[in-house]
């Protein structure tokens, strides 16, 4: 089968014939149709931020073939599995990686996977799995209710399209950044009010908050912290300068007032139920910027590195 791959950390992605792996008794073989390149992707590539090297190989990667997310259909199962058969479509994610941008996957039926809901397509599937998961991880900490007001910087990314649908569908009242040629995107994915991050800067608005979600991590508490209201939340999609996010989680909760929370994002099951859910009714569709076929994968990871992308870049084998 032909596959992504490169052996260290930083090596050049190059498309190459490698065996097609073989189903476990516990384990499906999957016909891979999709998948994304993503923020997670690029991590474990390149082994940056250090912290992700201890989940996924300390000198090299422990997998040569990369990828975290895939849609696609069981063509195989082992003698033990019982929750998939052969012709299901499903979709999965594993932000440890999974091997999955390859023509072939073979992952444990324990692993975060589930059926594609009807009406949602292999490349819709894919791009519905890794920034959306991030985004619900977010959103099920803060204990949000309908009317509430929340600022999200980086609406046009994977994870902050996907939060601005998400609180839209709770009806929490939604203001966004975004660049100039996706303002009306935005309006469109639910957001009241729109901040053109070319022209404005968001943090000298008057307006206050009970949350501000910076879903591309390019700001600070500290320079976000007069947007809250007094009980207000600040959470944000990186670990920060000095990893001051992770660090002002543990203090700030000790003292009155605004605070900082650092969600880990651990339960990929409960996020793909939501997100399942959501896309049946038909309350979230992902964005996708661009596809690439499997022999474009290094450009993929070129234009996903340059942080200019909108929504989701998809893989299609």
């Amino acid at each position: 089968m032909k596959a992504a791959y490169r052996e260290h950390y930083g090596d050049a992605l190059t498309v190459r014939e490698v065996a097609e792996p073989v189903a476990r008794p516990n384990e499906i073989l999957i016909k891979v149709h999709a998948t994304t390149v993503n923020r997670t992707d690029c991590a474990v590539m390149t082994g940056k931020p250090f912290i992700m090297r201890f989940f996924t190989g300390l000198m090299k990667p422990t997998s040569p073939i990369p990828g975290t997310d895939f849609a696609g259909e069981v063509v195989a199962v082992g003698d033990k599995v019982s929750l998939f058969k052969k012709g299901q479509r499903v979709f999965g994610f594993n932000d440890q990686g999974l091997a999955s941008q390859a023509e072939y996957v073979a992952v444990s039926e324990t692993q975060a996977i589930a059926e594609i809901p009807q009406n949602v397509s292999y490349p819709q599937a894919a791009a519905s799995l890794e920034a959306a998961h991030y985004a619900f991880n977010f959103l099920n900490k803060m204990k949000l209710t309908a009317g509430q007001q929340v600022l999200v910087n980086g609406a046009t990314g994977g994870i902050g399209s996907a939060m601005v649908q998400f609180l839209r569908h709770a009806g929490v009242r939604v203001t966004a950044t975004a660049n100039t040629k996706n303002l009306t995107l935005v309006q469109k994915l639910g957001a009241e009010k729109i901040i053109n991050f070319e022209n404005e800067d968001f943090t000298r608005i008057e307006d206050r908050f009970d949350c501000v979600f910076d879903a591309v991590g390019k700001s600070t508490f500290g320079k976000c912290r007069h947007l809250l209201k007094p009980k207000g939340v600040y959470i944000s999609s990186e670990l920060g300068p000095w990893l001051q996010n992770p660090l002002l989680a543990l203090i700030t909760p000790l003292l009155p007032g605004k605070t900082v929370k650092f969600p880990l994002p651990i339960d990929i099951k409960r996020s793909m139920k939501y997100i399942s859910e959501l896309l049946v009714l038909g309350a979230f569709k992902p964005v996708i910027d661009r596809t690439y076929p499997l022999e474009q994968i290094g450009e993929a990871y070129v234009y996903v590195a340059s942080g200019v992308k909108t929504g989701n870049v998809v893989v299609e084998m």
